[in-house]
């Protein structure tokens, strides 16, 4: 499975960017998708995930309610909406697949390239 992000850019903070990743290769409808996010110097960390299916989705706690992922399997398409960016939002954002709730790095099996966004206070 290839996954390609976009979307990253640099916002103030309070404002909003929507991320969006684009898989192909595989069957993208038995996946577990999500993000992730690695800021300098900082460990990659889970930021929100979705079922196969869409029916659950989970955040991280840092991010819940105000990061909302979705997705549509007929566009092998996921997308990450960021409301209300805070400065300590900003790092590198990687689309993440695998085959169950991908809440750590080690249950993930295939990476996008990352897409960075900058939130500036």
């Amino acid at each position: 499975v290839q996954l390609q992000a976009s979307g990253g850019g640099l916002v103030q903070a309070g404002g909003s960017l929507r991320l969006s990743c684009a898989a192909s290769g595989g069957t993208f409808s038995t996946y577990h998708m999500g993000w992730f996010r690695q800021a300098p110097g900082k460990e990659r960390e889970f930021v929100g995930g979705i079922s196969w299916s869409g029916g659950s989705t989970y955040y991280a706690n840092s991010v819940k309610g105000r990061f909302t992922i979705s997705r549509d399997n007929a566009k092998n398409t996921v997308a990450l909406q960021m409301n209300n960016l805070k400065p300590e939002d900003t790092a590198v954002y990687y689309c993440a697949a695998g085959r169950g709730a991908i809440v750590i790095t080690s249950r993930v099996a295939y990476w996008g390239q990352g897409t960075l966004v900058t939130v500036s206070s």
